[in-house]
């Protein structure tokens, strides 16, 4: 023989669920089974799951994942499943796939390249594995052979590259297989997903099986784990540099099996079609995002400050998507058991009805508050099918200005305390709206989007304050041309007064006209500057000679946009550390945790600054 039936399986995974993660595994492994697979390959720390964090380090953590895969090796009748966990070696931690066939546990394959870039710090956790290096390892009394292993079935030889292996140039792995002639090779991955990585992820699998000479697969984890980084579960199979299989991503499943029919003699497969949309990528995701973090966080919804402006609407958006996508794909029980609600729609609009139960909004109105955004937020909640208040906030920010005002012995003024009685509006909007989410269970969802974080354009405790922060990772300029898209590809009406409007805090008397570039500069400077300071780390003088050439802007107003914003970045790094946890949804973030690191007290640039001034 040299044919076998191979599946590859994403799952939906959560640290410190062995209950829910084990169920999971079984499951697709029952399915395969009931397919007559051959051989079942899921992604890397399938057990645990990916996000484990300092878990990996402790003794513990690494010893029960093993008792589950004790517990997981007797139904493995009759099929062969390679799952990842974590394995302890004395001092050391390996990030390993165990191969267990026909319910008997043959080897561990170790991962031999970290990653240690972006949101990933695997060097904190594991080791990685010397090429070539086997070992025998003690798996509760029986010796395992553990380290750089190939195998075979059907006549079938396959191998292992783990995630950043594949990534790793022509150190990688798979080279070391190719001399080997392994007909066969899996990628099981924990790849973080970004708006447009899936072409890179294409790219690799296909340029590795023309490298590698093997049919390469492909399989990534799925969902949100812990709150940031979400998982697209991905699978991909190719040979011959030609993408032979490719599922639908970014499901709301907790498992999917993806089945091909591999002979090692056939070289004409059907080929897949890939298409990549931006725009779609951002929704599918960020709703996936929602659903599990509101599902895992255990909680009855989300709240939300609708201000009828761009962020908040974005978010609503979202939140109706989550809705809309969800019962599309599992249906409305199945949807509704998962986020652990227990209702019966009742008219011919369930996801309206859905939405109304789990989605409460409100617009909190100042002084300063326009007639045309109240407009916008309520069309725009009623038209998904959102819960909406009003209110205003003007007692409560005429006694706070009162107080101050009697304690300083003094009136405060718009020409001396701008930014005070600018910030004191949106403060006073966060204890109520706080109120409703505790009184809702539910989580208070944050408006801040990447753009805003880059300059401090936000209020700590005040519309920074949160639970998630959905779109902190986005920057403005992308949010823009997204609600428009949103209104006419995806049918919300609703966001017509909102993509009406020009963006602003409306938290100036409404004489100032104030909107939010002139208090900045453009959205589309600032995506460009960001894009050669944080992605790039370019030095502001760089940049201005980069930007000079790309831009059709004077070179001294291009100065100003620059200096202010590395003036602006370095002064606010402060308020970044105390965001909301955000989903990772583009190439880079402003995250201090899980991207960008800046020390929050530093010189601020000034040097760099003044050569631009001296150019």
């Amino acid at each position: 023989m040299s044919s076998l039936k191979i599946a590859c399986a994403t799952v939906n995974q959560t640290p410190l669920d062995w209950t829910g993660n084990l169920k999971n595994i079984t499951n697709a492994i029952e399915e395969a089974q009931n397919s007559q697979v051959d051989l079942l390959c899921f992604p890397e720390l399938t057990i645990t799951g990916y996000g484990s964090e300092d878990l990996y380090l402790s003794y513990w953590y690494p010893q029960k994942a093993l008792k589950k895969l004790e517990k997981l090796i007797p139904f493995c009748k009759e099929i062969t499943v390679a799952v990842g966990l974590p394995v302890r070696v004395q001092e050391k931690v390996y990030n390993c796939m165990a191969i267990i066939e026909n319910a008997e546990l043959k080897a561990f394959a170790a991962k031999q390249f970290m990653a240690i870039d972006g949101v990933h710090y695997e060097f904190r956790w594991f080791t990685p594995w010397n090429a070539h290096e086997v070992i025998d390892f003690d798996f509760f009394g029986q010796p395992i052979p553990l380290g750089d292993i190939v195998f075979s079935k059907n006549e079938v030889s396959y191998g292992f590259e783990i995630c950043e292996d594949a990534w790793r140039g022509e150190v990688r792995p798979g080279y070391r297989l190719k001399e080997k002639n392994i007909d066969v090779i899996f990628n099981p991955s924990a790849s973080h997903f970004a708006m447009g990585k899936s072409i890179q992820r294409e790219d690799l699998v296909k340029n590795s099986s023309t490298l590698l000479n093997a049919t390469y697969f492909y399989i990534n984890l799925l969902g949100n784990e812990t709150g940031k980084m979400i998982f697209d579960g991905e699978i991909l199979v190719a040979k011959n540099g030609e993408l032979l299989s490719k599922n639908e991503i970014l499901s709301f499943a907790d498992y999917q099996i993806q089945i091909f029919d591999y002979d090692k003699n056939k070289e004409n497969y059907p080929l897949v079609d890939s298409q990549h949309f931006k725009n779609e990528e951002f929704v599918k995701a960020a709703s996936l995002g929602l659903f599990d973090y509101m599902r895992k966080s255990k909680s009855r919804g989300f709240v939300l400050s609708l201000s009828g402006g761009a962020d908040s609407s974005s978010i609503a958006i979202l939140v109706a998507e989550m809705v809309r996508r969800g019962v599309k794909e599992l249906g409305i029980a199945p949807f509704l058991k998962k986020l652990g609600l227990v209702y019966i729609p009742k008219t011919a609009h369930p996801e309206k009805e859905i939405i109304q139960e789990i989605f409460t909004t409100a617009y909190q109105a100042s002084d300063n508050s326009s007639y045309a955004t109240f407009q916008s937020a309520k069309s725009l909640a009623e038209s998904i099918g959102a819960k909406f208040y009003n209110w205003e906030i003007s007692d409560e920010v005429k006694s706070y200005t009162e107080k101050i005002e009697k304690a300083l012995g003094r009136k405060l003024t718009w020409e001396k305390d701008d930014l005070a009685l600018q910030n004191i509006q949106a403060r006073s909007r966060s204890p109520i709206i706080w109120m409703l989410a505790n009184i809702e269970n539910a989580l208070l969802l944050t408006t801040s989007n990447r753009s805003e974080g880059d300059v401090g354009y936000t209020t700590m405790d005040g519309d920074t304050s949160g639970s998630i922060s959905p779109i902190a990772s986005v920057d403005k300029y992308f949010l823009l041309q997204w609600l428009k898209w949103a209104e006419v590809e995806l049918g919300y009406a609703g966001l017509k007064s909102v993509n009406a409007l020009q963006p602003t805090a409306e938290l100036r008397p409404n004489e100032n006209h104030q909107t939010d570039e002139q208090d900045l500069m453009p959205y589309s400077v600032i995506v460009e500057i960001e894009r050669l300071a944080i992605r790039d780390r370019r030095s502001p003088l760089d940049i201005f000679y980069i930007l000079n050439e790309e831009l059709p802007i004077d070179k001294e107003t291009l100065k100003g946009y620059i200096k202010k914003f590395f003036k602006l970045w370095s002064r606010n790094q402060w308020k970044r550390e105390r965001l909301a946890p955000a989903f990772h949804l583009d190439e880079f973030s402003v995250d201090p945790k899980s991207w960008c690191r800046f020390p929050i007290l530093s010189g601020g640039f000034e040097e760099e600054l003044k050569a631009l001034d001296e150019e």
